[in-house]
């Protein structure tokens, strides 16, 4: 029997058992609230609006019935997200039994061989090599398309439920968010969050998705029989809005205060936000600022040699020329013009200031999910539109999911940036490894050159937010 929808949360096999386990520290918390955790750059450090994190709310707690908990999937030294790193531990330490190992959606398909009470690594692999959480979702009934085949390697997939694999999205930095998973299928009501001048609706908007998506997640990563109360769902969303993350410091630059730098989760706190704030699509004020990025705008030119570093890296991200045609959502958006294609940079998407997502709701096709790009280890689809006959392969549909349009195939949000280092790997489904293996995605995709000395100063500075 197939599974119902699934909400993924904020989305060689003998040999995992006998890998080297990277095993994060627990965080440890400070005089003044705030957890440090160390990753492979420096330390990340998560501070609350409310002065603390407790660990003893909802947040925390088993809700549902089979022994998750929101943290079971959002992982405070993991970036509130899970790492590869951190799941085969689990997996090495619980023998297999840690609740993040159920087959709901955390095995590659629920129809598995059980091996005594556990089931073998191998029936986990992508949730041990990218740290991804199947999610099951249907073709809508009314779509412009229709599933014509499917080549799936785990042989369950179909058009009642396509098994889509999506990295968790981390439960921190919510208040600069514009939608709501990467598909956007938890925004709650009919008025998206693109409301000019509207703060307070948008915030309710904000609100009610997150409190609609604890709901969805208890009842199906956590298989819960009995709804959340009013009480516990609101102590879930209370406690992800108060929270900020950010690297601190880096093993290499030092603090990333020094001098007057703006890294670290405090800063977070400070910066304004509303929808559309620095949004060059649709721009509700009129006053797009492509150098979007300016945390480290006082260590140019420092003597220090990876501050400088971090600081060349901004400005490259702030202004490095890129071409970007063929993109849906930009390339094809009437706000826009619709050009075929036009001169952008890494701030023409993830525009909202030092905090680097889009600042309106706008999700966009960059081709990760393209059947082109599919590896083995994902299923593969083939979609063809009814009244054309036009036919695209993917690995992850996207937001045509819950639109039923053929235009929105394969878009995704982009996820805010801050607490990079902690997250590994990245892109919704975990394609990526590292942040090096992120520049090679859009060298590619955009026919960029990167010089040495710039890979290096963009990746110092990627991993420094």
């Amino acid at each position: 029997m197939k599974l119902g929808k699934q909400s993924c949360c904020l989305f060689g096999v003998a040999s995992f058992a006998a890998s080297v386990l990277i095993v994060s520290k627990a965080p440890a918390s400070d005089p003044d609230g705030g957890l440090n955790s160390n990753n492979a750059f420096g330390v990340a450090r998560t501070v609350s609006t409310v002065g603390s994190i407790d660990r003893t709310g909802p947040f925390f707690k088993n809700l549902g019935s089979n022994g998750r908990s929101c943290v079971s999937c959002h992982v405070p030294e993991e970036g509130w997200s899970i790492t590869p790193e951190g799941v085969r531990a689990r997996f090495a330490s619980s023998h297999g039994t840690d609740p993040i190992f159920r087959r709901v959606d955390g095995s590659n398909t629920p129809n598995f061989h059980m091996i005594g009470v556990t089931a073998p690594a191998s029936a986990f692999s992508m949730l041990m090599t990218k740290g991804d959480i199947r999610v099951e979702r249907p073709i809508p009934p009314n779509a412009e398309f229709e599933l014509t085949a499917v080549d799936d390697p785990y042989h369950y997939a179909s058009a009642s439920g396509l098994s889509l694999y999506r990295r968790p999205l981390p439960t921190t930095n919510l208040r600069f968010i514009s939608t709501v998973m990467w598909d956007g299928r938890e925004v709650n009501g009919t008025t998206p969050m693109t409301i000019a001048n509207a703060p307070e609706l948008n915030h309710q908007i904000l609100v009610t998705s997150l409190l609609h998506q604890a709901r969805d997640a208890t009842s199906g990563h956590a298989e819960g029989h009995v709804d959340l109360t009013d009480s516990q769902a609101q102590g879930i969303v209370d406690f992800e809005l108060a929270l900020s993350t950010a690297q601190i410091s880096d093993f290499k630059a030092g603090s990333l205060l020094a001098g007057g730098a703006l890294g670290g989760p405090e800063n977070i706190e400070t910066f304004p936000f509303y929808i559309g704030i620095n949004d060059n699509v649709a721009d509700l004020k009129g006053q797009f600022n492509p150098i979007a990025m300016s945390l480290f705008d006082v260590w140019d030119g420092s003597t220090q040699r990876v501050q400088a570093s971090i600081a060349r890296g901004e400005r490259i991200f702030n202004t490095k020329a890129i071409v970007i045609s063929g993109v849906k959502g930009l390339n094809d958006n009437p706000y826009f013009g619709s050009p075929q294609s036009f001169t952008g940079s890494c701030t023409t998407c993830h525009n909202t200031p030092n905090v680097g997502d889009h600042s309106l709701a706008i999700a966009l096709n960059i081709g990760i999910a393209d059947g082109s790009r599919r590896t083995p280890d994902m299923p593969l689809y083939t979609l063809m539109n009814k009244l054309s006959g036009e036919t695209v392969t993917t690995t992850d549909p996207g937001l045509a999911l819950s639109t039923g349009k053929w235009k929105d195939i394969g878009r995704f949000k982009g996820p805010v940036l801050r607490a990079l280092a902690s997250r590994a790997p990245y892109f919704h489904n975990g394609s990526a490894k590292d942040l090096d293996a992120v520049l090679d995605f859009y060298a590619d995709r955009f026919d960029l050159t990167f010089t040495k000395q710039e890979r290096a100063d963009l990746v110092a500075f990627l991993r420094s937010l």
